[in-house]
């Protein structure tokens, strides 16, 4: 997960820095992605996955939630900029891009090989079980009710801004959304400084979120390897490197983040979203195993392992035919 986020960063940095720029440039040290990923990653985020608790990240994480906003504001703005049929261009032209009308007709469903990745991916961006743990017992005063709330509040506000996001996304490009949306914005409007800012903004919601992933991560690794040393400063720390070394390495060397998105998705996203939760429930509920509450957690199992593999042998077959 940390990985991938890493990886928008890599991919992302670059253009934005350019866009700011005047003259090619190209070559220079700065539009270097692998380069610029290390440098975000030392300034930025190893020093907020130091914080040795997760409340301090609440701070942090506000600031990404109103980048995100931002976001979903100015594609529901730039729907109306871009002209469709999308218009052929030098900077466009390599594309297959349809003058026909009928390219302009929203689908409410579209089945092709790519859907493979589509399920996993939005099991991805609603996958924030990780951070469950730690944010409960840190609340002031922890409760069911009140995690319950939390929860429902965090989970709603993504929803919303993912949806809109994806909507008028969707609305913008119809079949030609880029498996990264704001490349899109940037082959048709190349020089418009709104997208330009959005492009900053995502890219530090992104580089403030991976810590929050951090975090649990970091707990499990020290509490199944060194729960048995006395706490200290020198342990947190070189596990904190070494997680954070790892993340970095694979997010220079994998080449396109829909690959990421969908082994994820389809392997740990819908493991953390589906089967663990009805396992859990199955294992600690007292009630006749025939009542509504285990057999919606048998479905929730069987529905995960179900979508999980599917996802996966689909995504391995469009590998083989690349």
């Amino acid at each position: 997960a940390m990985s991938s986020y890493l990886l928008i960063v890599k991919s992302e940095l670059p253009g934005a820095v350019a866009g700011f720029l005047s003259g090619d440039e190209s070559g220079s040290w700065y539009l270097d992605g692998r380069l610029l990923l290390l440098i975000t990653s030392v300034c930025i985020v190893f020093p907020l996955a130091l914080l040795p608790k997760i409340g301090f990240l609440g701070y942090t994480s506000s600031l990404s939630f109103f980048f995100m906003v931002y976001f979903a504001l100015v594609i529901m703005i730039k729907k109306w900029s871009i002209p469709c049929p999308l218009p052929l261009s030098s900077a466009t032209e390599t594309l297959q891009v349809s003058n026909s009308t009928g390219d302009c007709k929203a689908k409410l469903f579209h089945l092709s090989k790519e859907s493979a990745y589509a399920i996993p991916t939005m099991a991805f961006s609603f996958l924030c079980h990780t951070s469950v743990l730690p944010i409960y017992c840190e609340l002031q005063s922890p409760s069911k009710s009140r995690m319950q709330n939390v929860t429902v509040t965090g989970i709603g506000l993504s929803f919303l801004i993912y949806f809109m996001s994806a909507l008028f996304g969707y609305l913008t490009f119809y079949d030609k959304v880029d498996s990264e949306l704001l490349q899109g914005y940037s082959r048709y409007l190349p020089h418009d400084v709104v997208i330009m800012t959005v492009k900053v903004a995502i890219l530090f919601a992104v580089l403030l979120t991976v810590p929050l992933i951090h975090f649990p991560a970091r707990k499990a690794v020290l509490m199944v390897f060194f729960s048995h040393l006395p706490v200290s400063w020198i342990c947190h720390i070189l596990v904190t490197l070494t997680l954070n070394t790892i993340v970095v390495l694979f997010a220079m060397y994998v080449p396109d983040i829909k690959n990421v998105f969908g082994v994820v998705g389809s392997t740990t996203s819908t493991c953390l979203l589906f089967v663990y939760p009805g396992l859990f429930y199955l294992k600690l509920s007292r009630e006749d195993f025939l009542s509504p509450q285990k057999l919606g957690a048998c479905a929730l199992v069987i529905f995960g392992i179900c979508v999980g593999l599917l996802s996966l042998v689909l995504i391995i077959f469009s590998w083989i035919d690349q």
